[in-house]
């Protein structure tokens, strides 16, 4: 019986849902009896995802586990939810330990395992992975471009601007801000202020070619290659039967011309 429910997807669902539930309220101010109720209800799901694990490893065996990827990732997510338990039933004062206390936001992965009961998900994973072969080199490409104008714009700003460009970091992080088109015209705006108005038009010409060429065409282009792949079908099977249909229809075209 207990085999059976915990082999049950059903039942999995329920309590993802339950404890995606209990994470989101525990985020809200409360008492501190309500607060332990939720953590009591937290830690028992992560005991319940446990069980679930060792019966499945006894169910398919570990190898038979392993062959599966939504498994991988199930054992994944529970494996890290497991040391924030530990430091419940071990009674560990987290806020004074910080390791622990990263271990004990992770618990917050164990709600990713509600991906896999989406419908169609299976086709979505093979859809992005599909366009991120696809676009692979496009995507290193602008990340390039990305450092070579953040590289450029701290040695040109970081004199005038250090709050957006005073290091490498800051000024990677700008340019990236930039390009999504935030806030691309209050940056030059704030570093324009103090400067003459000849370097001030220059500075405007750069940060609108920076808007254009990353912001605009970039990421556009950047986009549309993911897009394209993930929405083509790469079915190699369904592409050998059209080429076979292909020649079926060439063959009775040809019998019909000698007739």
């Amino acid at each position: 019986m207990i085999k059976k429910l915990f082999l049950n997807d059903k039942f999995i669902l329920l309590l993802i849902l339950i404890n995606a539930i209990t994470i989101f309220a525990s985020g809200f101010g409360m008492s501190s009896d309500n607060r332990f109720i939720l953590t009591i209800t937290d830690n028992l799901i992560t005991v319940l995802f446990t069980t679930e694990l060792i019966i499945k490893f006894k169910e398919f065996g570990v190898k038979g586990y392993f062959n599966s990827n939504w498994r991988r990732f199930d054992f994944v997510l529970i494996v890290l939810s497991i040391p924030a338990l530990i430091a419940f039933v071990c009674n560990f004062e987290i806020t004074n330990l910080s390791f622990l206390l990263v271990f004990r936001v992770m618990r917050v992965f164990k709600s990713f395992r509600f991906l896999k009961f989406i419908p169609g998900i299976e086709h979505l994973v093979k859809g992005i992975n599909r366009a991120l072969k696809a676009s692979i080199f496009v995507f290193i490409g602008f990340i390039i471009y990305i450092f070579i104008i953040s590289i450029l714009s701290f040695y040109l700003f970081k004199g005038v601007s250090a709050e957006y460009f005073g290091n490498p970091l800051n000024s990677l992080y700008t340019t990236f801000k930039i390009f999504t088109v935030e806030g691309w015209y209050e940056i030059p705006d704030l570093i324009t202020k103090n400067l003459s108005s000849t370097t001030a038009f220059f500075t405007y010409l750069y940060f609108i070619f920076v808007v254009i060429s990353g912001g605009i065409f970039g990421l556009s282009l950047v986009n549309s290659i993911f897009v394209d792949a993930m929405v083509s079908d790469n079915n190699d099977a369904l592409e050998t039967k059209i080429d076979s249909l292909e020649k079926k229809i060439d063959k009775l075209l040809y019998k019909n011309k000698e007739l």
